[in-house]
Parts: structure tokens; C-alpha cells; sequence
């Protein structure tokens, strides 16, 4: 009997280091199972970061990684722009997006967000509601908020939220730490793409974009090809010109880029990069196809003849034109001062998956070291 007992002792406790050799393989594969699950969403967010999207199709895109890989019920990410308090993704409908939008002027979430750490916030039974919820009775139950920091700058929060009273009761709040740290990192990211994107503007005299669109919006297009024919040229005789009237070195400038927006394919790229020089991307066209081009709209462009008066000739109405002048004239005006522009052009060739800011500056710098009134096409 006594061996027996033994026995059966023995089988416990061989039974119970089984079990316990079992459980500890579940939970060190669980560990592994998240850590590939986080590594594969980091994955996810570094692809949005480096994605051909805006810096709002980003955060959006984010979101919808947090909710399908962490199934959330709810997810939103508020952020401050220095005035106010903007969603820019939430799958929640959007007639709860004004009390959303609101959580920080509540006491619950103002300690949260100075201090930095996450709140928790759950009810007991279906009849009560969260502290921040006014019309909504059946949505969410429990909610989790994240103040969101860049670099100990407060941008905003992330909320998510769950249907079931105390869903994140036993939850490991590291996960949602590390996907809140990932989510930060990329709009880290982004954040330099977001700074183009607002300082884009159209330029007073030509109605052009101005150089930054090139880095931000028109590269999105530039990129859908393989390699594209970057052209950069200069009104090389505008200091000449400006001499004798800044007024008449504007309307030049204005002449020119009407002259070659209008005889340029809308599938090219026409910026008014500084000054008097101004940029051209052919996408996906390559450099001795774009000569051919540039040969032609730089001999047409030339042939310009501009005054400050209201009519502006080409050369055989400008013939036209001057023999009706009085001839017994002896002083000129200003307004009867005829000037064609002069255009040195410098070509490159940019290259998907480089940077166009370092093909745009070569091309800078040729022209500005070019010798002044320098009218040639040149390949770099």
C-alpha cells in the first residue's frame, strides 16, 4: 500500500512538473507570438511612414493597423495643431466625434496628460456610461486614453475603446505602450513631410507652386516613375532688366512662365523654384527626349519681346507696332522699353528612391556659378 501511495506521489508530482513545463512553453510562446505580432506591425508602420500618402492618409492608415492587429473595438487619434483639437482617424461614427474631440477640457483626462500616463476608464453594468460619453448609452464600456508626446511636446491623444464593461481589466498595457511608441515614432516621421505640405503656396507674379511642392505632393507623381528628366533654367538678363525697371523685371518674369505654362503638357511639373529660376520635371521622360523640348520653348521664349505698356509683341508686331511711334521722339519712357528674356537651362536626370532636393541643388549651383547672361543648354 505504502509503495502505491509512493507511486501515486510520484506520478503527481511528475503530472504537475508536466504541467508546469507546459504552461511556462505556453506563455514564453505567447511572449514570442506578441513579439512577432509587434515586430509585424512595426513593420506596418514603418511601410505607411515610407508610403506615397499624405501626412492625414498616414495617421488614418496607422489607425487601421492598430484596430485589425490589436483588435480594438474603437480607436481614435486626436491631435492639438497649436489651436485646436482635430481628429485625423477614428473608425467611430462621426456624431460622437465632438465629445471625442473634447476629452481634454475634463478633469479625468487633465491629470492624464500632464503627468503622461494612461487612463483607464470602465463601467460596471450596461446601465451606466463612461464619465466623457453624453448621448451614447450602447457604444463603448470601457476606454483606455493615451496623451500623446513628441520629444516632451504634448500633440495630443489616442482613445481606445471597447463595447464590454472591464474588457482591459487583465490586459498587458505594454502592448498598447509599445503601439502608442510605434504610432509616435511615425508621425515623428512625418512630420518634416507635414511641415512641405503646409508651407506650399502659389507665387504672387506666376501663379505657380513654389519649389516645396516638389518635395511633398508633386513627388508622390514624380515617383510613379522609374526615372524622370529634371530641368532647371534661369532668366539670366533679370538683373539687366531690373536695372532699368523692377516693375518691368516682374512682368518678365510673369511673361516667361504664362509663356511656358502654356505650351507645356499638363503632365509635367512647372514650379517657380527661387528668383528667377524656376524648375521643370518631365516625368518619366528621359533627358535627350526633354532636350528636344527645351530646345524649342527656350527659342520661342526668347523670341518674347515685353514692355511695361499694355501690349507685349512678338518680333513681327513689335515692327508693326514701331511704325506708329512718333519719330520726332528724343527721350524714351519706360513704358517704350522693349526687352526679350535670355534663359540658361541646366538638365539632370532624378531617379526614383533618391533624392530629388540633392538633383535640384546640383542644378542650383550650376546656374549660379554660371557666368552671368549665359544663355546655353547643358546636361549634368
Amino acid at each position: 500500500m505504502t509503495i502505491i501511495i509512493i507511486i501515486l506521489v510520484l506520478v503527481i508530482a511528475i503530472l504537475t512538473v508536466y504541467n508546469m513545463s507546459i504552461h511556462k512553453k505556453i506563455q514564453d510562446f505567447q511572449i514570442l507570438h506578441q513579439k512577432v505580432t509587434n515586430l509585424n506591425i512595426i513593420q506596418d508602420f514603418v511601410d505607411i511612414a515610407g508610403n506615397d500618402m499624405n501626412v492625414d492618409e498616414k495617421i488614418r492608415a496607422i489607425n487601421d493597423v492598430i484596430i485589425e492587429k490589436y483588435e480594438v473595438k474603437y480607436s481614435t487619434i486626436v491631435v492639438f495643431d497649436g489651436a485646436n483639437y482635430i481628429i485625423k482617424a477614428s473608425n467611430v461614427d462621426e456624431k460622437h466625434w465632438d465629445s471625442i474631440s473634447k476629452l481634454h477640457e475634463l478633469d479625468i483626462f487633465k491629470d492624464s496628460i500632464s503627468t503622461t500616463n494612461p487612463k483607464y476608464l470602465t463601467v460596471n453594468n450596461e446601465r451606466e456610461r463612461l464619465p466623457y460619453q453624453q448621448q451614447e448609452f450602447g457604444r463603448a464600456k470601457s476606454a483606455i486614453f493615451f496623451p500623446l508626446y513628441i520629444d516632451n511636446v504634448y500633440i495630443g491623444y489616442w482613445l481606445i475603446e471597447s463595447g464590454t464593461p472591464h474588457d482591459f481589466d487583465n490586459i498587458d498595457i505594454t502592448i498598447f505602450e509599445k503601439a502608442k511608441e510605434n504610432m509616435i515614432n511615425v508621425m515623428k516621421a512625418v512630420n518634416y513631410q507635414q511641415t512641405l505640405e503646409s508651407i506650399v503656396r502659389k507665387d504672387l507674379f506666376t501663379g505657380l507652386n513654389s519649389a516645396e511642392y516638389l518635395y511633398g505632393e508633386g513627388k508622390k507623381i514624380i515617383d510613379r516613375y522609374t526615372s524622370s528628366a529634371v530641368c532647371m533654367f534661369r532668366i539670366a538678363n533679370i538683373e539687366e532688366i531690373n536695372k532699368v525697371s523692377r516693375e518691368l523685371g516682374n512682368k518678365v518674369i510673369t511673361k516667361v512662365s504664362e509663356h511656358i505654362k502654356n505650351n507645356m503638357s499638363d503632365i509635367y511639373i512647372f514650379v517657380r523654384y527661387m528668383g528667377p529660376k524656376f524648375a521643370i520635371v518631365f516625368c518619366g521622360v528621359n533627358s535627350d527626349n526633354a532636350s528636344d523640348f527645351i530646345n524649342e520653348i527656350k527659342e520661342s521664349t526668347e523670341k518674347l519681346q515685353i514692355s511695361l505698356s499694355d501690349n507685349n509683341f512678338t518680333e513681327q508686331n513689335l515692327e508693326e507696332n514701331s511704325n506708329k511711334k512718333t519719330k520726332n521722339r528724343t527721350k524714351k519712357k519706360k513704358e517704350d522699353i522693349v526687352v526679350s528674356p535670355v534663359l540658361n537651362f541646366v538638365v539632370s536626370t532624378y531617379y526614383k528612391g533618391t533624392g530629388i532636393e540633392i538633383v535640384l541643388k546640383s542644378l542650383e549651383k550650376y546656374l549660379d556659378d554660371a557666368e552671368s547672361n549665359t544663355s546655353q543648354i547643358s546636361s549634368i
